[in-house]
C-alpha cells in the first residue's frame, strides 16, 4: 500500500493521482477511438467535462447532505479539495444525470455516443482497482489462501487486484479491433459495446463482493453491491439481448434460387 507519494517536498495521495492519470489517459484513447463510433472527438471532450464538473459538484453536495455537521459550521468546506468529503454514488449518478441532459440538448445519438464513452470507462475501472490497491481501500476479507496479502493487521483477500484483473478482461473484451466493424458499427449493434461492458462489470462485482471485507450488508444476509450488481445485470444481458435479435432481423434471409421449370 502506498497512500501517499512523496515526490521532495510535496505529499500527493496516490490514489487520486491515479485516477487522474487514468481520466487522462482515458479521455486521450476515447477521443481517438471516437470515429469508429459515428462521433467526434470535440464531443467526446466536452461530454467528459460536463460528466467530471456535474460529478465532483453532485460528489460533494451528497456528501453534503449526508453528513451536515461537516459544512454547517464551515461553509466554504464545500469549495475545499479535498477528496475525502465526495460521495462517490453521487457522483456517478450526478456525472450520468448531465450526461444524458447533454446528450439530448445537443441531439447527439445517445448509444454511439455512449459505446465511445466506454473507452474512458473501461480506462477509469481499471485505475480504480489500482486506486484501491494504493489507499488500501475496498478491502477483502480475511484468509488463509497463499495469495492474500497482509493488510490492517490481517491477512486478506486482495479485492483490489481481483477488481483490477476483472477490468482489464471487461476493457479487453470490448476494445475496439483493427478491423473497421467494430461491435456498435454494424446493424442493429448501437450501444451493444456500452452494454456488453457494463454487463462485465455487475457480473464481476457479484463475483468480488463475496470476498469485500467492508461490504454494506442489508437484511443479516444480503450485500448491498451485490443486489445492485444482479439488477444491472439483468438490465444488461435484456439490452444485448434486444440488440443481438434486431441484428438478426436485419440480416435478410436467402432465398434458394428458382428451379427452372422443365420443359414438357
Amino acid at each position: 500500500m502506498l497512500p501517499i507519494l512523496h515526490i521532495g517536498p510535496l505529499a500527493l495521495p496516490t490514489a487520486q493521482l491515479i485516477m487522474l492519470l487514468g481520466f487522462w489517459l482515458g479521455l486521450e484513447l476515447a477521443e481517438k477511438q471516437a470515429h469508429h463510433f459515428r462521433t467526434s472527438p470535440a464531443q467526446i471532450y466536452h461530454l467528459t467535462l460536463i460528466g467530471l464538473a456535474a460529478g465532483l459538484a453532485g460528489a460533494r453536495l451528497t456528501y453534503a447532505t449526508r453528513t451536515p455537521s461537516a459544512f454547517l459550521a464551515s461553509p466554504l468546506n464545500l469549495l475545499a479539495p479535498r477528496p475525502e468529503m465526495l460521495d462517490p454514488a453521487g457522483g456517478w449518478a450526478a456525472a450520468a444525470l448531465a450526461i444524458l441532459v447533454t446528450m439530448r440538448i445537443r441531439r447527439l445519438p445517445l448509444w454511439p455516443s455512449l459505446d465511445a464513452l466506454t473507452t474512458l470507462l473501461a480506462v477509469l475501472a481499471v485505475t480504480l482497482g489500482l486506486a484501491h490497491f494504493a489507499s488500501g481501500e475496498a478491502f477483502g476479507a480475511p484468509t488463509q489462501a497463499l495469495w492474500g496479502i497482509e493488510l490492517w493487521g490481517e491477512r486478506r483477500h486482495p479485492t483490489q487486484i481481483y477488481e483490477t484483473l476483472a477490468a482489464l478482461l471487461a476493457a479487453a473484451a470490448v476494445w475496439p479491433g483493427r478491423r473497421a466493424a467494430v461491435l456498435s458499427a454494424q446493424a442493429g449493434r448501437a450501444g451493444l459495446r456500452f452494454w456488453v461492458f457494463m454487463g462485465l462489470g455487475a457480473a464481476a462485482r457479484i463475483f468480488i463482493e463475496s470476498f469485500r471485507g467492508d461490504s454494506i450488508i442489508l437484511l443479516g444476509s444480503f450485500r448491498q453491491a451485490q443486489v445492485i450488481a444482479w439488477f444491472v445485470l439483468a438490465i444488461c444481458l435484456w439490452q444485448i439481448g434486444q440488440r443481438l435479435g434486431q441484428q438478426h432481423q436485419a440480416v435478410p434471409e436467402e432465398k434458394p434460387p428458382h428451379e427452372p421449370i422443365s420443359s414438357i
